[in-house]
């Protein structure tokens, strides 16, 4: 039988969604695959169906599971990440936002990038150049690379081996990314292929110093050239 901390004033609805978080971390539930049904869960933590339920729409609402009518209940393909964390949609200067979030990245990822050419191993250095490529493939051909290039900045950050920071970079730089991937489109393409490269150079490397050398070099261009672009936009 499971045994609940005793936790005062927390409801047991609440208990039993850490109960389901434990099994899945315990049992090695990957995202996309399938909970117990509620009959096992209620059987494996002595608690009732109804119980269950409240616990699961606790784990829906954390963007931990997802129901999927008539087939049951699934770990989320990013579990615990729900959208806009932060809380950036009631920004209301999303330029400016765009723009500090930057400066953020310009504090984490130059050492990230360290990190993971110090730490990556082959499977992380293949994952990286493929998502380097296939951003300058996408870039050529004139389509939306945004989703793999906030792919290929996860890679990097999981090659770092910093839990922390494989969790915060995919919101960072999800984040006010609509601003980024406009002015990306218009005038980075060239500037992002070629930063983006030494960045992937020196990682294979294993070159700590010009790993994060050449993430200051990419962050850098983006801004300067998010700066230019505002301050045009203000003298229309």
């Amino acid at each position: 039988m499971y045994e609940f901390e005793n936790i005062a004033d927390k409801p047991l609805a609440e208990k039993v969604s850490d109960a389901i978080i434990e099994l899945i971390i315990t049992n090695k539930i990957k995202s996309g695959e399938k909970l117990p049904n509620e009959f096992q869960l209620a059987e494996s933590l002595k608690v009732g169906r109804s119980t269950i339920r409240e616990a699961v729409k606790i784990l829906v609402s954390r963007n931990i599971v997802e129901i999927r009518r008539g087939s049951g209940t699934f770990v989320c393909q990013e579990p615990g990440v729900v959208d806009d964390p932060l809380g950036f949609t009631f920004v209301k200067d999303k330029k400016q936002l765009a723009m500090d979030l930057i400066s953020v990245r310009m504090l984490i990822e130059p050492q990230m990038s360290a990190l993971a050419a110090r730490n990556a191993d082959e499977s992380d250095l293949r994952e990286i150049s493929d998502l380097c490529l296939k951003i300058e493939q996408l870039i050529k051909n004139n389509k939306d690379h945004t989703e793999t290039d906030i792919a290929f900045h996860a890679s990097i950050a999981r090659a770092s081996r910093n839990i922390v920071l494989q969790s915060i970079i995919p919101i960072i730089d999800r984040s006010g990314i609509d601003f980024i991937t406009t002015l990306t489109r218009r005038i980075l393409k060239d500037e992002t292929i070629k930063t983006h490269r030494k960045i992937v150079d020196a990682i294979l490397n294993h070159d700590e110093q010009a790993a994060s050398e050449a993430m200051v070099e990419h962050l850098s261009t983006n801004l300067h050239y998010m700066q230019l672009e505002i301050k045009d936009n203000h003298n229309i």
